[in-house]
């Protein structure tokens, strides 16, 4: 359960905590005596929490994908890190990253000028002024 705090898995591994747990106090009042039964104690515990209680805390304490999906990089700014011709590929820097771009553009976009992500393609970002 220590496992969940320390990385961002939304609830699964705490789950197999509980499950865990549950199994060593049934065990504990002598209700599980048996490996075998013990380990489908653990199994339907744990499947049970992670289908029914999951969806609910992770709603709970607005637990979602850090990482986000790369499209919603469309609408920022990235500023050009070399002087990019129209519909001719370059270098931006978005997010403190240098990125591929393609100026989709008609107007030269200049070294160090901001310019607005209209699309992601890949690990290519399409730019213009």
């Amino acid at each position: 359960m220590l496992a969940e705090l320390l990385s961002p898995s939304g609830f699964f591994l705490f789950f197999f905590g509980v499950g865990s747990v549950a199994t060593a106090m049934l065990a504990a009042l002598g209700l599980v005596s048996s490996f075998v039964a013990q380990g489908l104690v653990l199994i339907v515990t744990s499947l049970f929490c992670v289908f029914v209680l999951r969806k609910p805390l992770t709603a709970k304490f607005h637990i979602h994908n850090a990482t986000g999906p790369v499209d919603s990089l469309v609408g920022e700014t990235a500023k050009a890190l070399e002087a990019i011709a129209p519909q001719a590929f370059g270098k931006v820097e978005l997010r403190g990253t240098a990125w591929s771009a393609l100026n989709t553009g008609s107007a030269i976009i200049p070294f160090d000028v901001r310019c607005r992500v209209e699309k992601v393609d890949g690990l290519t970002l399409h730019v213009k002024l």
